[in-house]
C-alpha cells in the first residue's frame, strides 16, 4: 500500500553529520584505568554540555539480549487491545503496566486534540507488597503489571531491567567524574533507583502531519538518565543548542542517551535537558525501549556545590526525585492527575 504523507514545515528535521551528537566509546571506562575512565568522562561531559545526548558503543550490553527485549516488545504489541488491557496501567496503583494510544501526552500545549500517537508498558522494580517501601506508602513503589498469557515475557523483560539498571549506575558514575566528583559521588542516591523500562510502539503516520499529534511531542524527559534503544526506522528528533531539530538516526547496536531534567537540575543547567520529539515517518511499524534511570525516591535534589558560583546562582528550587516524578506524570498522564486529585 502505498502511504501519502504531507509533513508539516515545523516537524522537518535536518539532516546532519554523526559528530554533531557525539558517539563514545564506552569500552575503556568499562575496562580501563582512572586515567582511562576520565577520559571517556570528559567527552560524556562535553556532550551533555553542548547538546545534551550522544551515542554510545561498546557499552557490554549484549547484542541478543537486545534483539530478543525488541522481539518480546513486538509480541506483546501485536495482541488484541483487549489483552493488552489485561494490564491496564489504570489498574496499577503504582504506575505500572500498558497504556494505550493517546495515554500519554508529553506536548499538551500543542497536542490539545490527542495524545502521543504510541502506546507502552511501564515496568518498574518488581516489589513485592511486603516490601518495607510499599508497606510505608512510597509512591511510585510496588508490584508490576505482568501479562499471563506470554510465556517468557516476564523474564526477558526483567533480564533486560536488570542490565540496564547496570549500566545506568556506570553512566552515572562517568557523570559524576566529568563534574569533578568522586566516582561513587552518586551512589548513595541510587539504593533503591526508582528504575523505568518502558517499551514503546509507534503505528506508521500518513497524510497530513502536524504538532497537533505526532508520535511523542516534544518534551524534556523528567528524570536523571535515559538509555535508548531504537530500531532502525529512526523517527527520534533533538533539538539542538540553536534551536534547529536534527535527526538522530539509529546506529546498530549503539544506544542514545540523554540527560533528564533532574540532572538538569543537580548541574544547575550545566547539564542540558533537551527537547527531543518523535515522528514516524518510516511508513512501518516502529519500536523503542526506553529506560529511564532516576534516583532514590527521597533523594534531594538541588544544585550540585561545585555547579553554583557569585556569577552561576541556583536556577532551581530544591525538590525531591519523587516529588518531581510524581509532578510530570501528572503533567502528562490524565488518569495519573485525576487520581491524584480525588485522593
Amino acid at each position: 500500500m502505498t502511504m501519502t504523507i504531507d509533513l508539516d514545515e515545523s516537524l522537518r528535521g535536518e539532516r546532519v553529520p554523526l559528530e554533531k551528537i557525539p558517539v563514545i566509546d564506552f569500552g575503556p571506562f568499562l575496562t580501563g584505568d582512572l586515567a582511562a575512565r576520565q577520559a571517556v568522562a570528559r567527552e560524556i561531559g562535553a556532550a551533555c554540555r553542548n547538546i545534551g545526548f550522544f551515542y554510545l558503543s561498546n557499552h557490554g550490553i549484549a547484542p541478543d539480549l537486545m534483539a530478543r527485549t525488541f522481539a518480546e516488545a513486538k509480541r506483546f504489541f501485536d495482541q488484541p487491545l483487549e489483552a493488552k488491557l489485561a494490564i491496564d496501567i489504570e489498574r496499577s496503583p503504582c504506575h505500572r503496566g500498558y497504556f494505550k494510544l493517546g495515554g500519554e501526552n508529553l506536548d499538551p500545549g500543542k497536542q490539545t486534540e490527542a495524545g502521543d500517537l504510541k502506546e507502552g508498558v511501564k515496568i518498574g522494580r518488581d516489589l513485592a507488597p511486603d516490601h518495607p517501601l510499599v508497606q510505608a506508602g512510597l509512591p511510585l513503589h510496588g508490584p508490576n503489571l505482568w501479562p499471563d498469557n506470554l510465556p517468557g515475557w516476564q523474564g526477558a523483560m526483567q533480564s533486560y531491567f536488570d542490565a540496564l539498571t547496570g549500566l545506568g549506575r556506570q553512566i552515572m558514575h562517568a557523570f559524576a567524574l566529568s563534574l569533578g566528583l568522586d566516582e561513587c559521588h552518586f551512589d548513595r542516591d541510587l539504593t533503591d533507583p526508582m528504575a523505568t523500562l518502558g517499551p514503546l510502539h509507534y503505528p506508521p503516520q500518513q497524510g497530513a502531519i502536524t504538532e497537533k499529534q505526532i508520535g511523542a511531542g516534544a518534551h524534556t524527559d523528567f528524570g536523571c538518565l535515559t538509555i535508548l534503544a531504537q530500531d532502525m526506522n529512526g523517527g527520534l528528533q533533538v533539538k539542538n543548542a540553536a534551536g534547529t531539530w536534527i535527526d538522530a538516526p539509529p546506529i546498530p547496536g549503539a544506544f542514545v542517551i540523554n540527560i533528564g531534567d533532574m540532572m538538569a537540575r543537580w548541574t544547575n543547567d550545566l547539564f542540558a535537558s533537551t527537547q527531543h520529539r518523535v515522528v514516524n515517518l518510516s511508513g512501518t511499524e516502529r519500536y523503542s525501549l526506553p529506560f529511564f534511570y532516576d534516583p532514590n525516591f527521597r533523594a534531594k535534589v538541588e544544585a550540585l556545590p561545585s555547579c553554583v558560583s557569585a556569577e552561576r546562582p541556583a536556577k532551581f528550587p530544591p525538590t525531591t526525585s519523587g516529588q518531581h516524578l510524581l509532578d510530570m506524570i501528572n503533567a502528562t498522564f490524565d488518569y495519573h492527575r485525576e487520581k491524584a486529585e480525588t485522593a
